[in-house]
């Protein structure tokens, strides 16, 4: 059970630094720069304690999967960038293939 909360802290903190970039508006702003690499130090370390009990291929794929899937939406919402039909279905891909490689 630890290692799913692990792995969701792994990937609040990625998606927490992908954020973090946009906001930094390349390295101009302190606070967001700083985050970028706090985050992404912290999503690493609980991804590593994850993959102590997790298959890496399973964890990588939940890890980028969902990090993609959130970004995504953060994108749409708060910085008001197109939801096209392309978009939404290769979405739906990546949600279908972390969970293919789960069942697998």
């Amino acid at each position: 059970m630890l290692t799913i909360v692990y792995l969701f802290l792994a990937i609040v903190l990625e998606v927490s630094g992908i954020t973090s970039m946009k906001l930094a508006d390349g390295f101009n702003q302190l606070e967001p720069s700083i985050m970028i690499f706090v985050c992404y130090a912290m999503s690493f370390i609980f991804l590593m304690l994850a993959l102590k009990r997790l298959d890496v291929s399973i964890a990588y794929a939940i890890w980028s999967g969902m990090g993609t899937l959130l970004i995504a939406i953060i994108g749409v919402h708060f910085f008001h960038e197109p939801m096209t039909l392309i978009k939404a279905v290769s979405l739906g891909l990546i949600i279908t293939g972390v969970m293919g490689l789960r069942l697998g």
